[in-house]
């Protein structure tokens, strides 16, 4: 999330009918043009949150089945796993065959309104500290949460740590943040405090309604996100998909 352009996966779209078939069923699931948000925008509604997630779900997988398709390939022989970062763990799942298309879909819509539900805007950030490794980071967001929510919820790469919690907290990180040796701290345009406590009541939303869902072993196993393990079982994945909109 934070990927989406205006425009993407447009010509995929007007070139091979597999991108149109998996666009139409997106919008018919979600009985709303998203693919009109998606190619025309304004990129205001395609960073909604509810429609972003849906919205790079959708073109991921136009994608990869026009990879697919065109040419002749099958996942199980291309590749030994599938991964994606936070919400693109699901187009992975897709991919993968775990999950159908209409299903991630449903799902994205739902894990998208609670989490922008979760928090009241404004009330919750993310940044990202830089020149820092995962360890000071988690210090420094410690230090920083006071009586609030602060935590490091994105190790993104050695220097990169994303940390998200209450607005008030990641201001006063910016404040700390060189006395931990980071090189500098940058706010990030998110519209909520993922991957933190602050996003418990979305964990409890995402658990009712992935129980709801049959998924299907992948074929390939798919790492998750919160162990950076690969995992095939279906129960596993999708416990750790709830413990993954709170966690790091």
């Amino acid at each position: 999330q934070g990927s989406q352009v205006v425009g993407m996966g447009k010509e995929a779209f007007d070139a091979f009918a597999e991108a149109r078939e998996a666009f139409q069923e997106v919008d018919d699931v979600l009985q709303q043009k998203l693919s009109k948000i998606i190619f025309e925008g304004p990129i205001e509604d395609l960073t909604l949150t509810e429609n972003t997630q849906p919205a790079l779900m959708a073109t991921s997988v136009a994608l990869f089945r026009v990879l697919m398709k065109q040419g002749k390939l099958e996942l199980p022989k291309l590749a030994q796993l599938v991964a994606g970062h936070s919400l693109g763990e699901y187009s992975a799942l897709c991919a993968a065959g775990a999950l159908s298309l209409a299903d991630t879909t449903r799902l994205l819509r739902i894990r998208g309104s609670a989490m922008q539900q979760a928090v009241p805007a404004g009330q919750g950030g993310m940044a990202a500290v830089l020149g820092v490794d995962f360890d000071v980071a988690a210090k420094l967001a410690a230090e920083a949460a006071g009586a609030d929510v602060c935590q490091a919820a994105n190790d993104n790469s050695p220097g990169q740590v994303v940390i998200s919690g209450s607005k008030a907290a990641i201001d006063r990180a910016v404040g700390l943040a060189a006395n931990y040796g980071a090189k500098r701290v940058m706010p990030l345009p998110v519209s909520a405090p993922f991957h933190s406590a602050l996003m418990q009541p979305a964990a409890k939303v995402m658990e009712d309604a992935l129980a709801k869902v049959t998924m299907q072993q992948p074929q390939v196993p798919v790492v998750a996100n919160v162990t950076a393990q690969a995992e095939n079982e279906t129960q596993t994945l999708k416990s750790l998909l709830v413990k993954q909109v709170t966690g790091t």
